[in-house]
């Protein structure tokens, strides 16, 4: 169950907010146990229509800058919490040592609207989008996959691949990502982490083709088909979320179920893995199976036989984010982490 977060009666004159930073983010140290059970009581808020999520929405600057922000807005009732992310997305900044994605959240009170917490989000980001892959595979992969085909290195790849295989206990893990010193590191950095092997595919097709489980978290500058239809194993379960769609338009002929994460934020907006497949038609309302939190609070089944090929688009949730983070600011309560900041 999820617990309630009380965020304290306060003088109106004096009002305090806590922030976490990056490195108490680190500090907190939450094991995969802790970021999947969080992420999925969200989900189950979600499908109990516990919950309010809003569409993204998105600014971008100047397109000479590669990159635009992703604006993500929420409320879980369960939690007593309100919350806005504001998250990064700018392809280059590897050139300058950067992460692509860094993100802010925001908590608040519901019932008042008073801050209750400003949280470094951006480890949440990559903690809570792998998260909702692994859950998601728990219910719509075979439960005896063993090869793992994962394409793309980016912040969120590292936590796929890390709470996937906390599952699933994969044999086979192959990764590939544009740049080879991003993916050789990858890599380097699972073999350690998993204590097992990891092959680096040298490109797409050796990467994806036959896995039980294909992931593809690519970071393009435009649309391209690049993961093709023909390599989709049947029954394999694909999990595409790269910004811009790297699929091609066949992909979801031969899926037997298609489920997203919220369908009113898949819907609309210019980004995402399917765009191109719901502005054609070829996924509405009708043709989609259903959410994953209708999945996880028992409304809809998932996986059914075998044999059903399986593709799961989520975009990411604000919910997830909110959840996450208050998992953690309830932790930095009780490990006295964090700085009290004045607000008024």
């Amino acid at each position: 169950m999820i617990a309630t977060f009380d965020a304290g009666e306060q003088p109106l004159n004096e009002i305090w907010l806590t922030f976490l930073n990056g490195p108490d983010i680190a500090e907190l140290a939450l094991d995969d146990a802790d970021v999947l059970t969080a992420v999925e009581d969200g989900l189950r808020a979600q499908g109990l229509g516990q919950t309010v999520v809003e569409p993204r929405m998105h600014l971008m600057p100047d397109p000479a800058f590669r990159g635009h922000f992703n604006i993500l807005r929420g409320y879980i009732a369960p939690l007593g919490l309100a919350g806005v992310k504001t998250v990064g997305d700018f392809v280059g900044n590897y050139e300058a040592g950067l992460p692509s994605e860094m993100a802010l959240l925001t908590l608040f009170d519901p019932r008042t609207g008073m801050p209750v917490a400003i949280l470094d989000a951006t480890a949440i980001t990559e903690m809570r989008t792998g998260a909702v892959t692994a859950l998601g595979a728990r219910h719509l992969a075979r439960p005896d996959a063993k090869v793992l085909g994962h394409i793309g290195a980016r912040g969120t790849s590292y936590w796929n691949v890390r709470l996937l295989d906390r599952i699933f206990d994969f044999a086979e893990i192959r990764v590939h990502s544009l740049r080879p010193g991003s993916r050789e590191a990858f890599a380097a950095r699972l073999e350690h982490d998993l204590g097992k092997p990891v092959i680096v595919a040298g490109d797409w097709r050796t990467c994806a083709a036959g896995a039980d489980i294909v992931v593809e978290a690519s970071r393009l500058d435009r649309p391209q088909p690049m993961l093709k239809t023909e390599w989709i194993a049947p029954g394999a379960l694909v999990v595409p979320y790269g910004t811009m769609s790297a699929v091609e338009l066949s992909l979801t002929d031969i899926m037997d179920k298609i489920v997203v994460d919220d369908w009113g934020q898949c819907r609309s907006g210019p980004f995402g893995a399917l765009r191109q497949h719901v502005d054609s038609g070829r996924l509405s309302e009708q043709t989609l199976h259903g959410e994953l939190c209708e999945i996880v609070a028992g409304l809809k089944p998932g996986r059914e036989r075998a044999d059903e090929t399986i593709l799961l688009w989520h975009r990411g949730l604000s919910l997830s984010d909110i959840a996450l983070g208050a998992a953690m600011l309830r932790k930095a309560g009780e490990r006295g982490i964090g700085q009290r900041l004045r607000f008024a």
